[in-house]
């Protein structure tokens, strides 16, 4: 690692902690050089294996937008997306691959979206899962209906009061 103060490339760990959750490690560093600390930050990297082959890392930002379209005009704001959107990161990183296939990340967005807002969820789904007639959307609804689930909103409430704890 270059030290930032006089690009050497000596330096040593001081400190390591892991921030995030456990995502990311955060280590404070002194150049051997001239003696001045720094503080790096290191994440692995999720790759997404797009249709064409390319790989890209993976972006939260790129989750929040494609569900933000199937929630247009539904009762959800902004924190609820970026939950959703940790989440589904979440989700891929536990599989433990360092990637993975795009139509794997929409697929995985499915169950949290559908605790966040059932419509957004049939959109998001009616695209992902390649609906072509009314008996997909049927078929769906009926399983929509057999089988319950939890919302979301309690755990949106509780990482609201954590952020509120950290900013006092």
């Amino acid at each position: 690692m270059n030290c930032p103060y006089c690009r050497q490339a000596d330096s040593r760990v001081v400190d390591s902690r892991p921030i995030d959750e456990g995502s990311s490690i955060r280590r404070r560093r002194e150049c051997a050089t001239c003696g001045k600390r720094f503080t790096t930050q290191e994440m692995a990297i999720l790759s997404v294996i797009k249709r064409s082959g390319a790989t890209e890392p993976f972006s939260r930002e790129k989750v929040i937008a494609g569900v933000r379209k199937a929630c247009q005009g539904r009762p959800v704001d902004d924190d609820d997306l970026a939950l959703l959107a940790q989440r589904v990161e979440e989700n891929l990183r536990a599989t433990g691959q360092a990637e993975i296939e795009a139509q794997e990340v929409g697929m995985a967005i499915l169950a949290p979206l559908r605790e966040l807002d059932e419509v957004a969820y049939l959109r998001y789904a009616s695209v992902y899962r390649n609906f072509n007639s009314l008996d997909d959307f049927e078929g769906e609804i009926a399983l929509l209906r057999a089988v319950p689930h939890e919302p979301i909103e309690k755990e949106v409430k509780e990482v609201n009061a954590t952020r509120e704890l950290s900013k006092s």
